[in-house]
């Protein structure tokens, strides 16, 4: 039987351990590669991603100095060169290089603020440091703050990132912040015009966080961003539909209407039909819609469904599905159909028999609904 793919086993290896070695060993005349390399790879097994990343740290902190000045110093020297400068979008770097950061937090924090920020700065630039700099946010957040404020507008992009990427208030895999989660908003006001896609997706990816907490706050600030005219039109609307893909997912009207997609737009729900009132788990439920205008212009029309599904215990869940972006022509209609997969095996959203609705949402609001029964697999 063959193993499922594994992250942690392609990021951590012989091979990248290896470059690393070498990469220590060219900076640092006394570090012994291949212990490093045979001590660090024996330790990987048993160890998950996360663990094995502060394991790489423990081996490479053995062979440091153990003042931190010191070994800020050792891990500088030790770097590889910056990202290439040309790999505008998507240059995240190699996850062995976040060891000055782990370093950073574990011996800088408390006694060593500037020095260890310092190293982050220089870091950010190999991999990024967005992890790293969190810790330093709870617990001296004036003075990373005002770094911040600096570095969001330094020459180098990484460095931009940094500062959207490390103040998000739902980074996946990252610490939580006690940061405001619209404080950083005045940062983004400064990082929304970069040329740098890598920047702007990040931006995008901030507001999307924060969507989740204030949605109105998002909307106003991108009707701003719109006003100022400092991005490219073309860019800051990639941005902003980006921005709001979970308000428009959860039928934001404001942010619907930002993408010209208006609650009120006259347009019906002509017919709802269903294949089948009742599907077996690990079967399709296929459905067709009909929208219709009779207004004397084409209507933008964001079109989506959502799935109610039973649970045992009486409560329900809900899901929201992408089924059409598209226009209802002047006094016209038009017919969308789908086949929607109901994986008895799916590793994410357990079915279960029993009641299920399908509704159809366009543009924020619900126009109709059917329900249909889930039956166990024979």
């Amino acid at each position: 039987m063959s193993q499922g793919f594994s992250l942690k086993d392609q990021l951590f290896n012989a091979d990248s351990l290896s470059d690393l070695a070498a990469e220590y060993a060219a900076g640092l005349p006394h570090f012994d590669a291949r212990k490093f390399h045979v001590d660090c790879l024996a330790g990987l097994q048993g160890r998950e991603l996360l663990e094995r990343l502060d394991w790489i740290a423990d081996c490479i902190e053995a062979q440091l100095a153990q003042d931190f000045p010191t070994m800020a110093d050792q891990l500088e020297l030790a770097m590889p060169d910056r990202l290439n400068p040309e790999l505008m979008d998507d240059d995240f770097g190699r996850f062995i290089h976040a060891v000055p950061g782990i370093l950073a937090v574990r011996h800088g924090l408390e006694a060593h603020r500037d020095r260890a920020l310092d190293l982050l700065f220089e870091a950010t630039k190999r991999f990024s440091m967005e992890f790293y700099i969190r810790p330093f946010l709870n617990r001296w957040p004036e003075e990373t703050w005002a770094r911040l404020q600096d570095w969001a507008v330094d020459e180098n992009y990484h460095v931009r990132r940094l500062v959207s990427e490390g103040t998000r208030p739902k980074l996946p895999w990252a610490k939580k912040i006690d940061l405001d989660p619209l404080a950083p908003l005045e940062l983004l006001d400064r990082l929304h015009a970069d040329p740098t896609r890598y920047v702007t997706r990040s931006v995008a990816n901030h507001l999307n966080d924060i969507s989740k907490i204030a949605p109105d706050r998002v909307v106003a600030r991108l009707q701003d961003w719109a006003e100022t005219g400092l991005q490219k039109e073309k860019e800051l609307q990639w941005m902003t539909r980006h921005a709001l893909r979970t308000a428009v997912k959860v039928g934001d009207v404001n942010a619907l209407a930002l993408l010209g997609y208006h609650a009120e737009a006259p347009v019906e729900l002509e017919m709802l039909s269903l294949d089948t009132e009742s599907v077996i788990i690990g079967q399709a439920l296929e459905f067709t819609v009909c929208l219709a205008t009779k207004a004397n212009s084409d209507v933008p029309v964001l079109v989506d469904y959502i799935l109610t599904f039973h649970r045992p215990n009486g409560r329900v869940g809900q899901k929201v599905f992408k089924l059409k972006q598209s226009k209802v022509p002047t006094g016209g209609q038009i017919n969308l159909s789908k086949r929607h997969n109901l994986k008895g095996n799916a590793t994410t959203f357990t079915l279960y028999p029993g009641p299920h609705k399908l509704a159809i949402q366009v543009n924020g609001r619900i126009l109709g609904e059917k329900s249909f029964d889930l039956v166990a697999e024979a």
